[in-house]
C-alpha cells in the first residue's frame, strides 16, 4: 500500500515538470515524467531531505490539473458514489484529492536512488482515449516491481486515474476501507474521516 501512494505521488510531481507532455503518448509521457521527477529530486536538496512544506506546496500548485480526481474518487467510493449528492460528491473529491497529496509529501525522500523502467503502453481496443502503461519501479537492493497506470485523454492532455503494483489497485484497495465506513457511518461520515485525515497536511 505504501509503495503505491509513493508512486502516484511520484507520477503526479512529474506531470509537473514537462511543458511538452500533452504532446506526447503516454508510454512517452511517463518515461519523461520519471527521468524528470527523479533528476529534480536529486538536484534539489530541500525535496531530497523530505521537506514536507515543499513538496505538499509543489504539489498542491502543479499536480491538480494532471491527475483526473474525480475519476479516481468515484472508483474508490464505489456504490456509495451514486448514492452521494452533488455537495458530497464536491467533497468526497476535494478530500481524496487532499489525502494523496499529503501522502506524497509525506514521502518524497523515499525516491532517492530509485529508477522507472517504461514498457511501450497499450491502448484498450474499444477506446482510442484510454491506455494502460506498463512500467517496472527499481529499488536498490530489491527485485523489479512491476507497475501499470491506468490513463485517459479528456481532449486535451493524458491523465492518470489509477496506477497497480502487482495487480493491486490503488483505487480498488481504498474502495474496500471506504465501503466499511460508509456501512457505518454513511456518506457523511467517509467525508468526516477523510476531513479528519487530512487536518495535519494543511498549510498555515
Amino acid at each position: 500500500m505504501n509503495i503505491l501512494k509513493r508512486i502516484i505521488g511520484l507520477f503526479a510531481l512529474g506531470f509537473t515538470l514537462t511543458a511538452a507532455g500533452q504532446e506526447l503518448a503516454p508510454d512517452q509521457l511517463v518515461q519523461k515524467v520519471t527521468e524528470e521527477v527523479l533528476a529534480a529530486i536529486k538536484s534539489d536538496k530541500q525535496l531530497a531531505a523530505g521537506d514536507k512544506q515543499k513538496a505538499l506546496k509543489l504539489a498542491q500548485e502543479k499536480v491538480l490539473p494532471y491527475i483526473d480526481f474525480e475519476e479516481s474518487t468515484r472508483l474508490a467510493v464505489g456504490r456509495a458514489w451514486s448514492q452521494a449528492t452533488p455537495e458530497q460528491r464536491k467533497k468526497l473529491v476535494s478530500e481524496f484529492r487532499n489525502m494523496l497529496v499529503r501522502t506524497y509529501s509525506n514521502s518524497i525522500e523515499a525516491y532517492q536512488g530509485q529508477t522507472m523502467k517504461v514498457m511501450p503502453s497499450r491502448g484498450k481496443s474499444d477506446a482510442k482515449d484510454e491506455a494502460t502503461v506498463r512500467a517496472q519501479f527499481v529499488r536498490a537492493g530489491g527485485k523489479p516491481l512491476p507497475i501499470e497506470f491506468q490513463m485517459r485523454n479528456n481532449g486535451k492532455t493524458w491523465k492518470v486515474y489509477d496506477i497497480s503494483v502487482e495487480g493491486i489497485s490503488l483505487v480498488l484497495t481504498y474502495r474496500s476501507e471506504f465501503d466499511a465506513v460508509v456501512k457505518q457511518e454513511g456518506v457523511d461520515g467517509l467525508i468526516k474521516r477523510l476531513e479528519q485525515k487530512n487536518s495535519p497536511a494543511k498549510l498555515g
